[in-house]
């Protein structure tokens, strides 16, 4: 072969040898920048914690009375925010696009919304100038928390929306009987929910001004108000008839309420000891509709094993939850006689019940598990059937 023919030769040989050096540090590039991207995009993740605003310089000065109580609260808010971060590092990845907001800060301002109310009640309880708009303070976010729009007043007048002062929610006075000193505390704890009620209902009315169509307020807010009211009601029931009480008829009077003037109660409620209400007509039938006094709803007794100290006071909070679930279908049964077709209970009634249960049941094992064991199988216990 002459030279001139082995020079082109050795010339694209050359050429090849550089285009694969090239090929491979274009390559090399590429990892170290997705390497780089990745180790900031885990950087920008273990950043994200949950911020939320304060509400300490908002609440105002705490009497002395209530001062236990707002602390053990704003101890609460720390552990609901440390315990969210916790799901955020725990569920890194999981859900869609919607996840953190669905699963974890939407709940978390319902936790914090329902602290905030306590905070609120427990100095207003003992006479202090109960802190107003402190649900600016529920919602938390991503990476830094939400600015407060306005500074809370401690006024007792209407908000500062355009709500007219005299726009407000009223309801009628629960009238009960003797209470036995055995349930006080309980039926004391469930007439100041009544009240956080009122409150709640109070407040989303008047930052709801102008929203929704005529039947806006008693379809959002009404509404809503009266279901919470039912269940306060049958627990302060159930608490008085637990301890050999003359079980209360007839609170469902006092579930109703209106803008400006409270519903009044057709009469005092009995305190017959009959498990169906005065109302009813006919022997053993139920609230104004025949249901046979032999029919309601009875639940399999959860069997859970030794609770730990440490999640004693919140399985007995679920547990009290699913006797009130229960209270609430067998309400709901007795008022809803003769309505919808053959299954109509199991659809409208027995179904939703077994979610609740199974929830209040996985909540159950969740505290358990969180300091000992973790109890399997609970959810055998969430079907409930016609007595």
């Amino acid at each position: 072969m002459s030279q001139a023919h082995a020079r082109p030769q050795r010339a694209k040989r050359r050429i090849v040898w550089i285009g694969v050096l090239s090929a491979g540090a274009m390559a090399a590039l590429a990892v170290a920048a997705f390497a780089s991207g990745g180790s900031s995009s885990d950087e920008n993740a273990a950043a994200q914690n949950i911020a939320c605003p304060n509400p300490v310089n908002a609440i105002g000065a705490v009497p002395a009375q209530a001062q236990a109580e707002v602390n053990r609260e704003l101890a609460n808010l720390d552990k609901q925010l440390s315990e969210a971060n916790t799901r955020l590092a725990n569920s890194a990845g999981q859900g869609g696009p919607n996840f953190v907001q669905n699963a974890i800060l939407g709940p978390l301002a319902s936790k914090r919304t329902a602290a905030l109310d306590r905070i609120a009640i427990a100095i207003g309880r003992v006479g202090g100038a109960r802190p107003q708009g402190l649900e600016q303070f529920a919602t938390c976010a991503l990476g830094q928390a939400p600015a407060v729009t306005s500074s809370p007043s401690t006024s007792t007048s209407s908000p500062s929306t355009g709500q007219p002062a005299a726009q407000s929610i009223v309801c009628p006075e629960p009238v009960l009987p003797a209470v036995p000193a055995q349930a006080q505390a309980e039926v004391d704890r469930e007439l100041a929910n009544l009240d956080k009620q009122i409150s709640e209902a109070n407040t989303r009315l008047a930052n709801s001004v102008g929203q929704g169509g005529p039947n806006f307020v008693q379809n959002a807010i009404l509404g809503p108000l009266a279901s919470k009211r039912t269940a306060a009601l049958d627990r302060i029931a159930i608490a008085i008839g637990r301890v050999g009480g003359a079980r209360p008829q007839g609170l469902e009077q006092f579930v109703t309420c209106g803008l400006g003037e409270a519903p009044a109660g057709e009469q005092p409620p009995s305190s017959s000891e009959p498990t169906t209400p005065a109302a009813g007509s006919g022997s053993g039938s139920g609230s104004g509709g025949g249901q046979p006094a032999g029919q309601s709803i009875v639940c399999p007794d959860p069997v859970v094993s030794a609770v730990p100290a440490a999640a004693q006071a919140e399985v007995e909070r679920e547990l009290a939850n699913l006797d009130k679930q229960i209270a609430e279908a067998n309400t709901r049964l007795a008022n809803t006689v003769g309505q919808g077709g053959p299954n109509f209970v199991q659809n409208a009634i027995l179904g939703p019940l077994a979610d609740k249960r199974t929830a209040a049941l996985n909540r159950i094992e969740t505290a358990i598990g969180r300091v000992a064991a973790k109890p399997e199988g609970l959810e055998r216990f969430a079907t409930c059937q016609l007595g």
